[in-house]
C-alpha cells in the first residue's frame, strides 16, 4: 500500500475501503477487507455503519494505530455544538478515543434557503477545536465545491486537509480537483468506480485490456494518477483484493488524456447546490 501525505504531515493509505450501504450489521465484510490489506476505512454517521465497523475492527485484533478511520457529520449535525456532539457519538460507536480524519459531509443542509456560509464556518470551528485538542489527526470536508471552500477559507484558522467528492471516469470534476491541489487539500474519491454504466463502458474496457486489468482496476489507478485517493466499495473478497492490485502498472499519458476527456456519464446526480430532481 502506498500513502498520500496530508498538508499537516499525516500519512493516509492511498486506497481506502468505503462502507456506504454495507449494512448496520457486519457480515464478515470488514474482516475480508482487512485480509485483503485495507487499513483505511471510511464511514459516516449517515451511513449507519459506524457501530458495525467499530465492532468488527475490535474483533479483528488489528492494533488501532495500524488503522486509519474517517467519519463525517451529517447535514442535521451542523453547527458548533451539534458538531461536537456528533463527533462524540461517532467515537462511541466506533469504539475509539480519536479519529484519523473527520469531515463535514455536505456544505449545505437540506434546506437550501438556509444561510449555509455561517453554518459551515461554525461547524468548521468545532472541527478546528477538535483538531487542536488532539481528538482527530486531520480534518476536512466532503462534497465542497470551490465556492464553498473559498467561503470557508475566509475565516478558517486551519485549512481543510481533505475534500471527499464524487470522482470517476465520466465525472472527474477536474476544476474542483485542481482547486483542491492548489490549496494543499487532498481530493478523495467516493464512487471511484462509478456505476454499472461506467464499469460496462466499452471505451474503458478497451483501455483496461491494454494493461491486462479490469475496468474497476483502471478506475482506481486513474484516481491515483490524478492525485486523488479512491475509496472503492465491494462485498466480494476477490474484488476487494483486485481493487488493491493497482500498483504494478501505469496508465500512459495518452490513455489518461482519453479518460479525462470522455463525455460526462455515470454521474450520481447529486449536487450540493441543487435538488437532485432539477439536475
Amino acid at each position: 500500500m502506498e500513502n498520500f501525505t496530508l498538508s499537516n504531515g499525516v500519512e493516509i493509505p492511498a486506497v481506502g475501503y468505503g462502507t456506504y450501504l454495507t449494512g448496520e450489521k457486519d457480515d464478515g465484510t470488514v474482516a475480508a477487507a482487512l485480509a485483503a490489506g485495507y487499513r483505511h476505512f471510511d464511514t459516516a454517521s449517515f451511513y449507519g455503519t459506524e457501530q458495525a465497523l467499530g465492532d468488527a475492527l475490535k474483533a479483528s485484533g488489528v492494533p488501532r494505530e495500524e488503522l486509519f478511520l474517517t467519519s463525517k457529520l451529517w447535514k442535521d449535525e451542523m453547527g458548533y455544538k451539534n458538531a461536537l456532539a456528533a463527533f462524540e457519538r461517532s467515537l462511541q460507536k466506533l469504539g475509539t478515543d480519536y479519529l484519523d480524519l473527520y469531515l463535514i459531509h455536505w456544505p449545505r443542509p437540506d434546506d437550501l434557503t438556509a444561510e449555509w456560509q455561517q453554518l459551515d464556518r461554525d461547524t468548521w470551528r468545532a472541527l478546528e477545536d477538535l483538531y487542536r485538542a488532539g481528538r482527530v489527526r486531520a480534518i476536512g470536508v466532503s462534497n465542497f465545491l470551490p465556492h464553498h471552500l473559498r467561503s470557508l477559507m475566509k475565516t478558517s484558522e486551519v485549512m481543510p486537509m481533505v475534500n471527499q467528492i464524487e470522482f470517476h471516469p465520466g465525472y472527474p470534476q477536474t476544476y474542483t480537483v485542481e482547486f483542491c491541489k492548489a490549496h494543499g487539500i487532498l481530493p478523495e474519491a467516493w464512487s471511484p468506480l462509478g456505476r454499472t454504466r461506467v464499469l460496462q463502458d466499452e471505451r474503458l474496457a478497451g483501455i483496461a485490456a491494454k494493461y491486462g486489468k479490469s475496468v474497476a482496476q483502471l478506475c482506481v489507478r486513474f484516481a491515483l494518477q490524478c492525485g486523488v485517493a479512491p475509496l472503492p466499495k465491494s462485498s466480494s473478497p476477490a474484488r476487494m483484493q483486485a481493487n488493491l492490485d493497482v500498483f504494478d502498472f501505469v496508465i500512459s499519458d495518452e490513455d489518461m488524456d482519453r479518460i479525462l476527456t470522455l463525455p460526462q456519464f455515470g454521474w450520481s446526480g447529486l449536487h450540493p447546490d441543487y435538488p437532485r430532481e432539477t439536475v
